[in-house]
């Protein structure tokens, strides 16, 4: 493990703490712009989404289904970096030993069911470990399984709704609306986990920490690689 000469800054008491507290300006600028990014990205996933859901209640069905395949693509462009980010979290904290603080996710912030289990799975797991290192990698491996999964489903049903293949369109329609939801609140739950990260960051690890946010936001599509389940987060610790 690599050490840092100088001591580790000091922890906010907690996350909302975290939230309100003023960066020094080179890392408020590598912040913002990890968060520019994931937002702009988001935007254009969710404008063509909400696009094709008012085509088709406008009853301009053939337009919203070519419209809701295009924000399949967009989905994609959006989530590998948001997953990558949360894989950089990861990788960084266990490499460096940095410790940030962490919430336990709420399931009443995700309407899919499987964004409801995963939440509420993650609650209970988070009562019993009393480490605050495993409670931070627990959450953000929870994130990117959920990340991972919502990606997936809804760019499977998605696609299915744009070549006429989804078996229930109604549902489908409701199941990409609901994917979405959770999506947006992955990343608001990301860029939380990011900011508390930043609190206690050593300057000097800005540029290793963007790296691996680089590199862990370049695996292809279902690349076996990219899943190492929630398990693996722990194995060793």
């Amino acid at each position: 493990m690599k050490a840092d000469s100088r001591p580790p800054l000091s922890r906010g008491r907690c996350v909302q703490q975290d939230w309100r507290t003023s960066l020094p300006e080179e890392k408020a600028l590598v912040f913002q712009e990890h968060e520019r990014h994931l937002e702009s990205l988001y935007n254009m996933f969710s404008v063509s989404l909400n696009e094709a859901i008012e085509l088709k209640l406008a009853g301009f069905l053939p337009t919203a289904l070519r419209t809701v395949g295009m924000s399949s693509e967009l989905c994609g462009r959006m989530s590998r970096p948001l997953a990558g980010t949360l894989r950089a979290l990861e990788e960084h904290a266990k490499h460096y030993g940095t410790v940030p603080n962490a919430a336990p996710l709420n399931p009443d912030n995700y309407h899919g069911m499987k964004g409801q289990r995963s939440a509420r799975m993650s609650g209970l797991l988070d009562r019993v470990l009393f480490s605050q290192r495993l409670q931070f990698l627990h959450k953000v491996n929870t994130l990117e399984e959920m990340v991972e999964d919502l990606d997936r489903d809804f760019r499977t049903v998605a696609t299915d709704l744009a070549g006429g293949l989804c078996p229930d369109p109604q549902r489908g329609w409701h199941e990409v609306d609901a994917g979405h939801y959770d999506l947006n609140t992955c990343l608001r739950e990301t860029i939380v986990l990011l900011k508390s990260f930043f609190v206690v960051l050593p300057a000097g690890q800005l540029g290793d920490f963007e790296k691996t946010v680089h590199d862990q936001s370049q695996f292809p599509d279902g690349d076996p690689t990219r899943r190492h389940g929630r398990m693996g987060a722990f194995a060793g610790q």
